[in-house]
């Protein structure tokens, strides 16, 4: 075949000659029709990268599909995020679709700033990660755009999708855990948010921690701490922890980022762990596994969170109006820093 002259526009038109099919044949590879073979489908795409075709973003979204998802996150260094965003990029890797990221801060008017933004650029879905906005708007977002929150758990009547794990159970998991290692003065460190709901994924978590608690006959040790998701605030308050005078014997830290803060802490004091003080995550995201840190956590599986999310989004897409809440059963992942006991 003759080198394709790479001057000028390349159209939809130039993608169909060089293939050597119908201008409509490659028009549904583009739109992802039903019953286009994949021999088409492979022959098109092998055209469109030869050529560099890239689909007017502007136009496509004029038929109706941009194919251009939203991806939102609160922050940047919580290393959980990545696992879901891997597991988002795998679910849609063979998907004409791509993912455009944003990064809300924690901050409802940056959230919903965002989510404005990518709606006015026409996207065709929204993948939002513990969102700060209230049900209300959640709901109001929904019927806007096909939605699908993760670490969310939603109320009755949702007009969107949802993927989460059973934070509740994952919270009794480490009370069990801890106590059967012998440990007492649990105590849970939460996230500090204005306008808490019971929708989000802290909330459940220290409801499960509370209960556990309770049944494990520990109900007045019962400590809970909140803390703002920043170096200088979390470590604050987990001095404040470890130097009062009914300091824990062990800390359950709601992620897996505020878990190594403690362990930083708690060796910057000269505490052993778990000698003087047992310290677990959730999420267990790779820096758990480092020697280093050896840090016990609930797995919930970004991965599969992201490809569920993903799953459940395209679905919307698609047309599906039947909402779906799709849960991880967590398991606990057991490493040095919550060692038993010794006596």
């Amino acid at each position: 075949m003759a080198p394709v002259k790479k001057s000028g526009r390349i159209t939809i038109r130039t993608v169909a000659e060089d293939a050597g099919v119908s201008v409509a044949a490659v028009s549904k590879v583009l739109r992802d029709a039903y019953g286009v073979s994949e021999a088409l489908r492979t022959k098109v795409r092998a055209s469109m990268s030869r050529l560099g075709y890239r689909p007017h973003a502007a136009a496509r979204g004029m038929r109706g599909q941009t194919y251009t998802l939203g991806f939102l996150i609160p922050d940047m260094r919580n290393p959980f995020f990545s696992d879901i965003f891997a597991g988002v990029n795998v679910a849609l890797e063979r998907t004409q679709y791509q993912t455009l990221l944003g990064v809300s801060e924690s901050a409802t008017s940056i959230e919903m700033a965002l989510i404005e933004a990518m709606i006015d650029r026409q996207m065709d879905g929204l993948i939002v990660i513990g969102p700060r906005m209230m049900s209300q708007d959640v709901m109001q977002v929904a019927a806007r755009l096909p939605t699908v929150l993760i670490g969310h758990h939603a109320t009755p009547g949702a007009n969107f999708d949802t993927v989460n794990n059973d934070d509740r159970l994952g919270a009794e998991l480490v009370v069990q855990h801890l106590a059967a290692a012998g440990y007492s003065h649990i105590a849970y460190l939460n996230q500090q948010v204005t306008d808490a709901e019971q929708t989000m994924v802290t909330t459940h978590r220290e409801i499960g921690y509370r209960q556990a608690m309770k049944d494990a006959g520990l109900g007045k040790h019962i400590q809970v701490f909140q803390a703002l998701q920043t170096s200088r605030e979390t470590q604050g308050v987990v001095r404040h922890m470890l130097q009062s005078r009914n300091r824990p014997d062990a800390i359950f830290c709601w992620t897996d980022f505020i878990a190594l803060e403690v362990l930083s802490v708690a060796r910057e004091l000269g505490l052993s762990v778990p000698g003087d003080l047992a310290v677990v995550g959730y999420d267990n995201t790779a820096y758990c596994d480092l020697a280093q840190n050896a840090l016990t956590s609930i797995d919930q599986s970004g991965q599969v969170l992201g490809l569920q999310a993903a799953r459940l989004l395209v679905e919307r897409i698609k047309g599906r109006d039947q909402a779906e809440h799709f849960v991880v059963t967590p398991r606990l992942v057991a490493r040095a820093s919550s060692s038993p006991r010794r006596p």
